[in-house]
Order: structure tokens, then sequence, then C-alpha cells
């Protein structure tokens, strides 16, 4: 190797903008070795070793431990080792880029909720967190329940039971829909069924407990804030289950103490 194609320690760090500490690290770690070495004892790197410093520094920016960063490094003796080695680090990197994303969009959405709340609810907050972790775009809902209702929420029901309750409720309100737009009456055959699911819904959630029922009225009457998908949707909905509930009450002899029908 001619001595023009040889760097020292010092020199390499100051090209790819780290430390010689760092490098000295490197080396002690069997990470990044010196290519050679001069007469005087000098350690010397090649430009091979400065794009594999390219590879470790990458790996390091993105978070990889240096054990993981080890394993990740691909050899650079052929173009098809070089070809390997860009094409894994720019999957790696898309990969960031994608969670990154992600969790932007989730701080943003946490900040728009916290804007509109416009109260400190640490409780509430971590239901949001914890609903954008799981990627659920419904979590815009549990800024609208009020604190008698998350308590009953984290009382009787797991992450998994209230996704299936929810989307139980989703799937109701969308057959409600279509029977009004089909012209089905709320006294008829299919009006009564789809009354008896959302009353067996209803029970569901309070687990029987009727001083439930007007946190759900006032949940219902909150939709003002609703995402406009699901306002329009229940808006349809509501006229006409709260006449098939009337009929459904009435035929099975439920009563409800001081309240209406329109649940």
């Amino acid at each position: 190797m001619r001595n023009e194609e040889l760097m020292t320690v010092g020199e390499l760090a100051k090209k790819m903008d780290t430390t010689v500490r760092t490098l000295q690290y490197y080396d002690k770690e069997n990470l990044l070795k010196p290519s050679a070495q001069s007469e005087g004892g000098r350690r010397l790197y090649t430009n091979k070793d400065m794009v594999k410093l390219h590879q470790i520094l990458s790996m390091k920016f993105l978070g990889f431990s240096l054990d993981d960063i080890k394993n990740h490094l691909i050899s650079l003796d052929t173009p098809l080792d070089v070809a390997n080695a860009l094409s894994e680090q720019a999957q790696i990197i898309k990969g960031k880029i994608t969670n990154l994303t992600e969790a932007l969009s989730a701080i943003e959405a946490l900040q728009g909720e916290v804007d509109q709340m416009q109260t400190v609810d640490f409780n509430k907050y971590a239901d949001i967190i914890k609903l954008l972790q799981l990627k659920n775009e419904n979590y815009w809902i549990v800024k609208l329940f009020d604190d008698k209702l998350m308590t009953h929420i984290r009382n009787h029901f797991t992450e998994d039971s209230g996704k299936a309750l929810f989307a139980k409720y989703q799937s109701l309100c969308d057959e409600t829909v279509q029977l009004k737009i089909g012209g089905e009456t709320p006294e008829s055959e299919k009006g009564q069924e789809i009354a008896k699911e959302w009353w067996r819904m209803i029970m569901e959630f309070t687990g029987g407990d009727m001083s439930m029922l007007p946190e759900l009225v006032k949940f219902n009457e909150s939709k003002k804030d609703w995402g406009n998908e699901w306002k329009e949707k229940q808006a349809i909905a509501d006229e006409f289950i709260g006449k098939a509930l009337g009929v459904y009450f009435q035929n099975q002899g439920i009563v409800i103490p001081n309240m209406g029908v329109s649940l």
C-alpha cells in the first residue's frame, strides 16, 4: 500500500467527524482494526476501513448496540459485498424512518387531543398513548369518556375484550344504518333483532350496572366532538335504534327508571 492511501487515526477521525478515542475503542473491541502500521508503530487506516467505519457509525446512529453492529457488518471484499452492505443499511434506515414517522404521527396526534381536552388528565393521556401504540385509529374516543366511564372500562375490560366490544359497537352501528337506508322500520323483525343486539351489547358493557346508562347517554350526546365518519353514522342510527329499543323494552317488559329509550 502506498503511503498516500493510508490515514492515521487522527486523520480518519477528522474525515468521519468522530473522535480518536472512539476509533481507539472500536480497535480495542475488535470492531474496526487498523489495516496497517507504520515503521514507527502508528496505526494506519485505508479507504476500505473508512467505508467500514461509515457502516459502524450509521448503525450506531440508528440505535444498534456494538454487539448488534458486529453481527450486521458485511465483508467488503467484492463489489457484491459492498452492494449487499449498502442494501442492508438502506433497509435498516427505511425501517427506522417508518418507525420514526409513526412516532412523530403519534406525538402530533396526542398533542392535538391534549389541545382539545384543555385539561391535564394523565390517566386519559396514558390511555390515548396505549391506543396509539396499538395503532388503534379510534383512540379519539377515549378523550370523550368521563372519569366514571374510564374507571369502569379499566376495571372491567382487558385490551382484547375492550377492542372486541368496540368492534361490536362499530358493526351494530353499520348494520343499523343499513337497515334505515334499506327502509326497514324499528318495529319490523329485523328492527327488533338489531335492538336486541344493541341491548345485549349495552348489558355486556355495563355488567348490569344501571348507573352506567346515564354515562352512555352523555357520551352519545357528545357527538359534536366525534370524528366526522362516526358522528354521521351514529346520527343516522340514533333515531332508528331509539325507537327500536322503545318497542323492544315494551315487548320484553323492561323498565328503566328515570331514563328515556334513546340510549
